[in-house]
């Protein structure tokens, strides 16, 4: 009877996607960026040099992770069939929205001008937007499909860009406020809000054991590396300490990096599929049934 159970967990327990790999997850990971960076941009920036530096890096970050998703395609010319399905695919709005904005993004790089740098800042958010529902619309991964982990995506993709941006002007030597070191201050909070939200969520909704487990041990050095460490940087710089830009700099660097390690973990080591449950573990010939059981599952619902 206890071999017969361990075999029938084994089969029915949640198993680790292999679906998506390291590509997929760059396009989440760089193309998440990118959109934050627009955004930020178009708010944040008043000089050219600055302006049309941040945009660039934005559109190579989402150029890259298209172009990633792209080569994991078996025939990549079938791409273009992405197109079809507007009304129902959240991928086909991405693709809509990253022709428009690099049109305009394009166009911002050679004008930097508010008449198309504020549509591509709109047209990052819309591709941020995007990619979050994709990754919730995936309803056999629990850990991708919790209502929450919209909001997880769009506010580190938020917080990246805007590292990124600090990064930018850190490097160029660019005029800025305070009040942009304070608006990222205000998105690292956000987003360390948000994580512990949607962790929350997870546990509440009986999540897979491995997934839990996974994000849990990312927790920690997540919390230090991408939100308490970049927010002393910030406030270092607020204070007026020498070094400003060098401190700037690694607090983008921080913010941006820990996200990506977030989003790479979450799409490749946290992706557990949906698993099973049993209302009554079966049994070989005659006997009396198991107990109802959810192999690999936080509890099981009564």
């Amino acid at each position: 009877m206890k071999n017969s159970a361990k075999r029938i967990a084994d089969l029915v327990s949640p198993r680790q996607q292999r679906n998506w790999d390291w590509r997929a997850a760059t396009n989440f990971i760089a193309g998440g960026a990118g959109g934050g960076l627009l955004l930020w941009t178009s708010i944040a920036v008043s000089e050219p040099d600055a302006t049309r530096t941040a945009i660039l890096l934005a559109l190579v970050l989402i150029a890259s992770g298209l172009t990633c998703v792209w080569f994991e395609i078996g025939r990549p010319w079938r791409a273009l069939n992405v197109y079809r399905h507007f009304a129902t695919s959240w991928m086909t709005r991405e693709a809509v929205v990253a022709l428009l904005l690099f049109a305009a993004g394009g166009l911002a790089v050679l004008t930097v001008r508010p008449l198309f740098v504020i549509p591509a800042g709109i047209l990052g958010l819309a591709f941020l937007y995007s990619q979050a529902r994709i990754l919730a619309a995936n309803k056999g991964i629990p850990a991708w499909r919790h209502p929450r982990s919209v909001a997880l995506m769009i506010a580190t993709g938020l917080a990246e860009g805007g590292g990124f941006l600090a990064c930018v002007l850190a490097v160029s030597s660019a005029v800025f406020s305070n009040w942009i070191l304070a608006g990222l201050v205000v998105l690292i909070v956000i987003r360390a809000f948000v994580w512990r939200m949607y962790l929350g969520g997870l546990v509440a909704d009986g999540a897979p054991d491995g997934a839990l487990r996974v994000l849990n041990g990312i927790a920690p050095r997540f919390l230090v590396f991408g939100h308490v460490l970049p927010a002393l940087a910030i406030a270092a710089v607020l204070a007026g300490i020498p070094g400003r830009a060098g401190l700037l700099f690694a607090a983008g660097i921080m913010v941006a990096a820990s996200g990506w390690f977030l989003k790479f973990t979450l799409v490749r080591r946290a992706a557990f599929s949906q698993g099973l449950a049993l209302l009554r573990l079966p049994v070989r010939g005659r006997g009396a049934a198991g107990p109802a059981a959810k192999p690999g599952w936080k509890g099981m619902p009564g």
